[in-house]
């Protein structure tokens, strides 16, 4: 009966990791997204670590595959199945700050790891950028010249990250308090 609840509980949190990922299709601010969110979502709440990895990594990746191919199609002279390798390795590095400090969630940890990972985006995906699109001299000079230009575009990565982390972590706490039976057998 224990497999069957938690059956369930994967079943919600990929339903929600999905419409997260696929919130990024609604027209928002530069990078207020719910990148970081689903990240520590998936490695505090999906217990089993390879579940942890693959549902929040598969709802990026088709998100991704939408925006690529329709929304900045004219980009791109052909198909893109994978883009933007920094912004999945920074995923990566979310997933698992958050089996580090989420094996207890509390407010706080919730707090502290939203921030870190806002940090931990900012820094490989600029990264990325430096090394990738020639915009910047390849020295430690244009490193720092691309994160200087990069930081406007931080806080709404940060208060994009708080923001998804408030809807999916208490918006899961809630159906788990108010519906409890949704999760049960």
């Amino acid at each position: 009966m224990q497999a069957r609840s938690n059956n369930k509980s994967i079943v919600l949190i990929s339903v929600m990791v999905l419409l997260a990922a696929l919130s990024r299709l609604l027209p928002h601010p530069p990078n207020f997204a719910p990148i970081g969110a689903m990240a520590l979502f998936g490695a505090a709440y999906l217990k089993q670590k390879h579940l942890a990895l693959i549902i929040p990594f598969v709802a990026l990746w088709i998100s991704n595959l939408i925006l690529d191919n329709v929304v900045y199609g004219m980009y791109y002279d052909h198909f893109m199945w994978f883009s933007n390798p920094g912004v999945f390795l920074g995923f990566l590095f979310i997933v698992l700050l958050g089996f580090g400090l989420l094996k207890k969630i509390s407010a706080g940890r919730v707090f502290g790891a939203s921030l870190a990972a806002s940090v931990i985006f900012f820094l490989v995906t600029n990264f990325f950028s430096w090394l990738s699109y020639g915009l910047y001299p390849m020295n430690f000079a244009g490193l720092m010249a691309c994160y200087t230009a990069a930081i406007p575009f931080f806080w709404n990565t940060l208060i994009g990250d708080l923001f998804f982390v408030g809807v999916l972590f208490g918006g899961y706490e809630m159906v788990k308090a108010r519906w409890p039976q949704l999760l049960s057998v």
